[in-house]
């Protein structure tokens, strides 16, 4: 059986590949980002469809998306804590820098949940058409 590290090197390695990626999800496995909520954006994407068409929204910003580290910290067999980061530029040539802080829990050899947290500020600034003036009040 795939385990958690296995799982989270193989989304992270293949981000670039939104069928890929999304295929490691369980169907009823999510991606949850909570505080993109304050961004007016959706914190949960649930099932192997939606974070597909999620992924492929990300990489229509940033085509060559894909993480640079990846550093684990925790670890049991089908649970992961860690950090990964990118550095890469949107199609508007903004600068697109994270280090994601993420748990990702596994089960029956599937993603089960990916929760992750990043800098809004840079999120907004390389995403929102306005930068950090279109946050929501």
């Amino acid at each position: 059986m795939v385990n958690a590290r296995e799982l989270l090197y193989a989304y992270t390695t293949n981000i670039g590949n939104a069928e890929y990626a999304a295929s490691l999800f369980a169907e009823t496995g999510a991606i949850e980002l909570p505080y993109l909520e304050s961004l007016g954006l959706q914190p949960r994407i649930e099932g192997p469809e939606a974070i597909r068409e999620f992924i492929s929204g990300l990489l229509e910003h940033v085509p060559d998306f894909g993480f640079d580290e990846v550093q684990v910290m925790i670890e049991t067999e089908d649970q992961i804590f860690g950090e990964w980061s990118v550095e890469r530029t949107t199609v508007d040539g903004r600068p697109f820098s994270q280090t994601y802080a993420g748990r990702l829990v596994a089960e029956g050899g599937k993603i089960k949940l990916l929760r992750e947290s990043l800098d809004l500020v840079r999120a907004a600034r390389a995403m929102l058409p306005g930068g950090v003036t279109d946050i929501p009040a």
